[in-house]
């Protein structure tokens, strides 16, 4: 848990990989690691004790922790898409404006 916690801050800051290499870590044993963690079957163990099979229950979990993950992602995503478009929007608006408020040029 202490490993997830410290790549995560890693990640965050853009040394996710260079984590993993200091520690002599794989990126697959975090991935394992998460699953493990999002299905409950990593709380209340000592360090160092054995881990068996998900059950279906604690899969389907892991499984719908990590659509719910990726949905939240993507709405962060469309949200900020969403914000620039207006802001696009409502640039293009003031510059039609000032379009039509401008004289027209004479010049040929």
């Amino acid at each position: 848990m202490q490993h997830l916690a410290a790549y995560d801050e890693a990640c965050r800051v853009g040394q996710g990989g260079a984590y993993l290499r200091e520690q002599g870590l794989y990126s697959s044993q975090v991935t394992e690691w998460r699953k493990l963690r999002d299905a409950g079957v990593l709380e209340g163990r000592a360090a160092g004790a054995k881990v068996g099979r998900l059950s279906a229950e604690q899969a389907e979990i892991a499984r719908l922790r990590g659509q719910l993950d990726k949905a939240q992602r993507r709405l962060v995503r469309t949200e900020v898409a969403l914000d620039i478009m207006g802001k696009a929007h409502a640039l293009l608006e003031e510059i039609s404006e000032s379009a039509q408020d401008d004289p027209p040029s004479t010049r040929r």
